[in-house]
């Protein structure tokens, strides 16, 4: 049996992007998570998401190990970005998108 902290690497490693939230992209369960998903949505490349709500233990282990305590958590290529403040900021200056097209990019490399 996989531990916890193994599924999280593997799901990091095995997405070029991958967003920890709360919800759904089509529902997302708090403001940070659907401002969040809004922003990346509007980058038109496909990602993971993992509902945090739906997995507890994810949602007690992800903390510790990016080291980042809250939710949404957006990775890039197994590198932590940051949450909603962050996504939204790069947004806002233009910078998520092509960060974004470069992990996809990358990943298809």
């Amino acid at each position: 049996m996989s531990t916890t902290l193994e599924t999280i690497k593997e799901q990091i490693s095995s997405n070029p992007v991958i967003i920890y939230m709360k919800g759904t992209p089509q529902l997302p369960q708090c403001g940070f998570s659907g401002q969040a998903i809004q922003a990346l949505m509007s980058c038109g490349q496909k990602f993971a998401y993992v509902n945090i709500l739906e997995h507890p233990d994810i949602r007690a282990e992800l903390p510790q190990y990016a080291d980042w305590p809250t939710f949404p958590q957006l990775w890039l290529n197994g590198e932590l970005v940051g949450g909603c403040d962050i996504i939204l900021e790069l947004y806002e200056q233009g910078e998520l998108k092509p960060m974004v097209d470069a992990a996809v990019n990358a990943a298809q490399a």
